[in-house]
């Protein structure tokens, strides 16, 4: 599909940003439109680990137009064989100051905003605010409820991942609708953390499900209908196996979803 100078003015787009998003805006199903909506919208990354560096990279790729990144650790050598944004030069430095130069080089128009701080149940409402939808990249219990909570009290999406060893799962909540929370089928924090620190992690499943996320962001911008509502993927690396389960309200739920 091949758009002549008019056509392209009437999208009130220059030709580079044309050229750029080309290949998203020759799909059906996003058109000039959908691209404007990727353009407007906010979306906020809790955790610049093996999750969020691919769902950064495909956020910015894509023309999201304000990205927020929140974490507070500095780039270590163990990070690199799955923290596809840092490289060894990169070592000891701040990962949202990384990764705020490597947006810039991707597309020097979006709005990047950075959160060098841990969150904690004082500081999330005011690092949520302005963003549409927030992802959940983060590695321990604690973190994974204080962002639920306050996206359910807020109405925000929820989209989530988290992995180990071989395996990997992804969420998503859209509180703006009915539905249940992270608290519904994991009403109590485990005794144990299944992260990469403590159980190790296979760094394909880290791309893979960083991917998916992003994949999820952009249906839920986009206003796709087969998104993951209520729904959360279950990814077996091993077997190169997905399972999709429903997920559904708890009655005894401490959110009373």
């Amino acid at each position: 599909m091949v758009l002549d100078l008019q056509e392209q003015g009437k999208m009130n787009l220059d030709l580079k940003q044309f050229r750029r998003f080309e290949k998203q805006i020759i799909l059906k199903k996003i058109g000039i439109n959908g691209q404007k909506k990727i353009f407007k919208s906010k979306v906020l990354i809790i955790g610049i680990g093996g999750l969020g560096c691919p769902l950064l990279t495909y956020l910015a790729a894509s023309g999201v137009g304000t990205i927020g990144i929140v974490d507070h650790d500095k780039v270590e050598l163990s990070n690199l064989n799955r923290q596809t944004l840092f490289v060894t030069k990169d070592i000891g430095k701040f990962k949202v100051i990384q990764a705020k130069n490597y947006i810039n080089k991707i597309n020097k128009k979006i709005k990047v905003k950075t959160f060098k701080l841990k969150v904690s149940l004082s500081n999330i409402k005011s690092i949520m605010k302005g963003f549409d939808i927030i992802c959940d990249g983060t590695d321990n219990y604690e973190t994974r409820y204080i962002i639920n909570d306050q996206c359910k009290k807020s109405k925000k999406v929820l989209i989530s991942a988290a992995i180990s060893k071989f395996d990997g799962h992804l969420y998503k909540f859209n509180f703006k609708k009915n539905g249940c929370c992270y608290r519904c089928f994991m009403p109590d924090k485990p005794t144990e953390e299944n992260n990469c620190d403590a159980e190790g992690i296979f760094s394909p499943v880290a791309g893979i499900l960083g991917s998916l996320q992003a994949n999820e962001v952009l249906k839920t911008i986009l206003d796709f209908k087969d998104d993951l509502n209520n729904q959360m993927i279950i990814f077996d690396s091993i077997k190169s196996n997905f399972k999709n389960i429903k997920l559904s309200r708890n009655p005894y739920c401490k959110n009373k979803c």
